[in-house]
């Protein structure tokens, strides 16, 4: 689940490609189930919304069929007052056709029902509808729709072919209208020694955010043997990975203790595009999203020496081995990849010059902060 902003309005996924699927494909197996076998219906696209419907229905039903499009079009008739509907698309002969009507939604069903009665003049054997989504609190027709694939809300909704103001037909998920976002949400990235927690304290000080880091969170919970602290332990002790579902819990504990939050600095959290969806999902329940993802970028050799360096007053075993230094750096470059790539589709991944003064570090991380 996520959150979309098309034009001026946001939208959070409400169904999923893959439950579409689904719905798509039994609704094309009950059809074919209720046709005679020798039966080649001329199945009937009402546009525009219903194109993807139409070419996943088609796709999905196992059996001999044609395909057709309409448009329901309006002119004025012989007097100034009189305005007749015509449909658009329909060419060929269709009289003694089964005739199956594909729409993407019905809601008061006032359009439906004026191409329904057009299509009855055409001397069909017989004429169905099946419509993939349905607003049961709003349709004021006694018309029967023979299939609906599932009812909704009466909310407006975009994707699979249905637009606000001409964007949002090529998605694959459906969205619905949601209130805008209120919080502004950070992932914070940096590779080993790049002085990512000394920016997360000065950029939650600030923005006024919560700085979540993901290494304290486990602290915490271990140190006090709550009981998602003890379930990692376990693992941790087995020599095995936390599971993501522990780690998620984790955070959304710790976001939901700050209700009145003007926004999260996520540090550590998500290191997998897995968490990352969930992450998604956890903060579209609550209207909110994931501003960006900002990334530190230093090089490498600079941040090995810098790291050495620290190694000879730090204390830690692992800043005194160059090999293990450049082990955690392969770690971190092959998770940042994949979570590079997964924010970069999605518009929102920003890589910031890591190298300088720390005053200045701020300085470049506080521009981009200003535009998200």
């Amino acid at each position: 689940m996520m959150i979309k902003k098309l034009h001026d309005l946001y939208f959070k996924e409400l169904v999923s490609k893959e439950e579409i699927s689904k719905i798509v494909k039994t609704l094309a197996y009950q059809v074919k189930q209720d046709l005679p076998k020798d039966e080649k219906p001329l199945f009937v696209g009402i546009l525009n919304g219903c194109f993807m419907f139409a070419a996943d229905f088609l796709r999905a039903y196992n059996g001999d069929c044609e395909i057709s499009f309409v448009k329901l079009a309006s002119y004025e008739g012989t007097n100034s007052s009189e305005s007749v509907k015509k449909l658009i698309g329909i060419n060929e002969d269709i009289s003694d056709r089964t005739v199956i009507i594909l729409e993407d939604i019905i809601d008061t069903g006032t359009t439906l029902q004026e191409i329904y009665e057009i299509f009855r003049t055409k001397n069909i054997k017989e004429l169905k509808i099946v419509s993939l989504f349905f607003k049961p609190d709003v349709y004021r027709k006694e018309l029967h729709i023979n299939y609906i694939g599932k009812n909704i809300e009466d909310k407006f909704i975009v994707g699979y072919g249905l637009d606000y103001d001409g964007l949002g037909r090529n998605l694959n998920s459906i969205y619905q209208l949601t209130t805008q976002p209120k919080m502004k949400n950070i992932v914070l990235f940096g590779p080993p020694g790049a002085g990512k927690g000394t920016q997360a304290t000065l950029l939650k000080e600030k923005y006024d955010l919560v700085h979540i880091s993901t290494g304290d969170v486990f602290r915490f919970n271990i140190k006090n043997e709550t009981e998602l602290g003890v379930l990692a332990k376990k693992y941790i002790d087995a020599g095995d990975l936390v599971p993501d579902e522990v780690t998620i819990n984790m955070l959304k504990e710790e976001v939901n203790k700050n209700p009145e939050a003007k926004g999260f600095i996520f540090d550590g959290f998500p290191r997998t595009e897995s968490q990352a969806k969930a992450l998604d999902s956890f903060l579209a329940e609550k209207s909110e999203r994931i501003n960006g993802m900002v990334a530190l970028e230093v090089p490498e050799d600079l941040l090995v020496a810098r790291i050495l360096e620290r190694g000879k007053t730090s204390g830690r075993s692992d800043d005194t081995d160059e090999e293990k230094i450049r082990n955690r750096f392969n770690e971190y470059n092959t998770k940042t990849a994949i979570l590079k790539d997964f924010y970069e589709a999605k518009g929102n991944y920003y890589g910031v010059d890591g190298v300088g003064a720390i005053e200045e570090i701020t300085d470049r991380l506080s521009k981009v902060f200003d535009t998200l």
